[in-house]
């Protein structure tokens, strides 16, 4: 019987398996995060939606799927809860091979930068000005307290979406509601109407919500809140300052050089 698409006979050599990262195993234990995140996902995992993510994640690798990205927790390995100054929500991994990363909308360093992500450069360089990013990995915003987090923390090969309402939407709203009880003010950027449905786990009081449309070019230029000219990059900054808190080096230039300059 022919594998269904994003499955693979194990019996049969996969070039995707074979040539791009891949998870290996649905066993938290060997998925990287920050120490001060262990409570948090020691309850989730000992209860019942935990339990089912796990379970569903060895089915489907018995399977033969092939699932992205390998660390599925790499948000909360890069970003500490203390760290945490901006959060960026997006929905689900990308699902082609070697895109995902662990991180919302970024994508490896070797790999052609999708659309939204793109879109995503070009505010960015309308803001800061400067050369649109040539890579697209966003792990120098993670490092400096950017949580990339997507909803679902999972997908499988070529099927978008695959792994949505499976359990990790349970995990991902408490990491969104530790953020916002932490009295630490921050900045959460929800861009398209899945990502602004977790606007009720905000406390608006304590924390700024910017909304947009998501960049993908199906919406970036629509109204009502087109993502193109939404200006979050330096709203978010002048914010973080107006609060005392550091601003981020939003430049990409040199991937990481503490010389960055930040958008005013």
């Amino acid at each position: 019987m022919a594998a269904r698409q994003g499955t693979f006979d194990w019996g049969e050599p996969s070039p995707v398996r074979d040539a791009v990262p891949w998870l290996r195993s649905a066993d938290p234990s060997q998925w990287t995060v920050a120490p001060p995140w262990r409570p948090l996902l020691d309850r989730f995992w000992s209860g019942r939606s935990g339990q089912g993510v796990l379970d569903f994640l060895r089915l489907r690798l018995d399977e033969g799927a092939v699932i992205y990205p390998p660390q599925p927790l790499r948000a909360l390995a890069e970003c500490g809860p203390d760290d945490v100054r901006v959060v960026i929500v997006g929905q689900d991994p990308y699902h082609g091979p070697g895109q995902a990363e662990g991180l919302a909308f970024s994508v490896a360093p070797n790999v052609r930068i999708p659309p939204s992500l793109r879109n995503i450069f070009k505010e960015l360089q309308r803001e800061i000005g400067g050369s649109l990013p040539r890579i697209g990995t966003l792990s120098p915003w993670a490092r400096q307290g950017v949580l990339l987090l997507n909803s679902c923390l999972t997908v499988e090969d070529g099927r978008a979406g695959s792994h949505a309402g499976r359990g990790w939407e349970t995990l991902t709203d408490e990491v969104i509601l530790a953020c916002s009880q932490s009295p630490e003010p921050k900045v959460f950027m929800l861009w398209g109407a899945h990502a602004q449905k977790k606007a009720g786990l905000v406390d608006p009081t304590l924390h700024l919500v910017l909304t947009a449309n998501h960049p993908s070019p199906l919406s970036a230029t629509r109204g009502p809140e087109p993502f193109v000219g939404c200006g979050h990059f330096g709203l978010a900054n002048r914010w973080l300052e107006s609060h005392s808190r550091e601003p981020v080096s939003w430049s990409l230039d040199g991937v990481g050089d503490s010389s960055e300059k930040t958008v005013a």
